[in-house]
């Protein structure tokens, strides 16, 4: 294959230039200024001149309900909806059902996820049945495939438990991933006013003083409060292995959604004041929060049109909208670059969890996402089984034309 005239764009090195680039059994093999490098016999050529060349997406944080939910969603609705939204690689969450605790459960969505377009990878859970009583066997989870920890849903309120997980996680140098909520605080779940930022924020205080301690590598998980972005902030300065993740909606919503979308806007952690958005997109810029990521959630229409608000699940789709929400609400504002748009979602993803991703070089992976920066588009149906967002029928910018990976088109538009 053969990119033609494309703005290619890597933020690892920060290259942004316009050229050929060709791909020669799924690897990068040439780079070379624009109008360089001729078609050879029998290769396909896209004209890229309209568009942004850049690295596969990577998200940190989706659910794909399988096993156990997938009238929700399946391993291939879902690699569907993350090649369509520009994504070559994510990483599912554990909380399958049954939770994905053992390595049978890694092994078996492992297997079924070779077959699909992108690059699917699986978390264990942290604690058994994600109950936060007892530890997993980490590295049997580990040798079965598991790429990290995480019981993302369910907050560990056992410190002592917290810590020896960390301590685990460090002897295999794998991430652990935090759903910060402590149920201490929380009425109920969905709403800033009846979820308040303190639940979250206790819990980041600790998670972060614990990393210092262990030195296990962590993520703070869609993180929602101004407060906790200044925890992460200071505990980065004291030395903490630290990462934290925001999602679309965190970085675009105030709680005021809540009364136009109802339980479309409905998510946990919620979403909180504009002062918390714009502490979140403070942290983007600076360096505090690392990477996007989705926390992809479909619900099925019915579930989430049930008569009382609080009866209804939390979560939204995001995959699809993601990369046009970091446009739209980031890059056109001037808050960042899309160089540094693609470091958030691409290179530090792919860096927290030591992958080759994020990068465009000669001799790496040909993971690509093309897509025009400047083009509008309405998002209206989706790959997805679900519907659950509140973005649809926005004007959104940064519609995704070609997803690659592997070297071969998995999207097309």
């Amino acid at each position: 294959m053969l990119i033609k005239n494309g703005l290619i764009l890597s933020p690892d090195t920060g290259l942004q230039t316009r050229g050929d680039l060709r791909i020669t059994d799924g690897i990068i093999t040439e780079i070379e200024t624009s109008g360089t490098l001729t078609p050879q016999p029998g290769e396909q050529v896209i004209d890229a001149s309209s568009y942004v060349v850049a690295p596969g997406l990577v998200d940190i944080h989706v659910h794909f309900r399988d096993p156990g939910l997938t009238y929700k969603e399946d391993i291939h609705t879902g690699a569907m909806a993350a090649a369509a939204g520009g994504f070559t690689t994510v990483i599912c969450m554990a909380n399958t059902k049954p939770v994905a605790d053992c390595p049978e459960i890694i092994t078996d969505i492992l297997t079924r996820a070779e077959k699909e377009p992108v690059r699917i990878l699986q978390t264990g859970a942290v604690s058994v049945g994600m109950k936060g009583e007892a530890l997993t066997d980490f590295e049997a989870l580990a040798a079965a495939g598991a790429c990290g920890f995480t019981d993302d849903g369910i907050p560990l309120t056992d410190e002592k438990l917290t810590e020896q997980a960390m301590r685990q996680a460090k002897a295999l140098n794998l991430p652990l991933s935090f759903h910060e909520e402590d149920p201490a605080f929380i009425k109920k779940s969905g709403t800033n006013r009846t979820a308040p930022a303190i639940a979250e924020d206790v819990m980041v205080a600790r998670d972060c003083m614990l990393s210092l301690y262990t030195g296990a590598v962590i993520d703070i998980q869609h993180i929602s409060s101004k407060n906790s972005v200044a925890l992460v902030r200071t505990a980065k300065a004291l030395g903490a292995p630290v990462f934290a993740e925001a999602t679309p909606h965190h970085f675009t919503l105030t709680e005021d959604a809540v009364e136009t979308y109802g339980t479309y806007a409905k998510m946990n952690p919620p979403l909180r004041t504009g002062e918390d958005r714009q502490a979140i997109i403070e942290g983007l810029i600076d360096g505090t929060i690392d990477c996007i990521a989705t926390d992809h959630a479909p619900h099925s229409t019915e579930e989430k049109h049930r008569e009382h608000f609080f009866d209804a699940p939390s979560g939204i789709i995001g995959l699809e909208t993601s990369l046009a929400l970091g446009i739209t609400s980031l890059v056109r504002p001037g808050h960042l670059t899309l160089s540094e748009l693609m470091e958030k979602m691409s290179l530090n993803p792919a860096k927290l969890y030591h992958l080759q991703g994020g990068r465009i070089a000669e001799g790496v992976p040909a993971d690509l996402v093309i897509f025009n920066p400047d083009e509008e588009f309405i998002p209206s149906k989706y790959q997805s089984k679900a519907e659950n967002t509140p973005f649809t029928g926005w004007k959104l910018y940064g519609k995704v034309h070609y997803t690659i990976c592997r070297g071969e088109i998995v999207w097309e538009n």
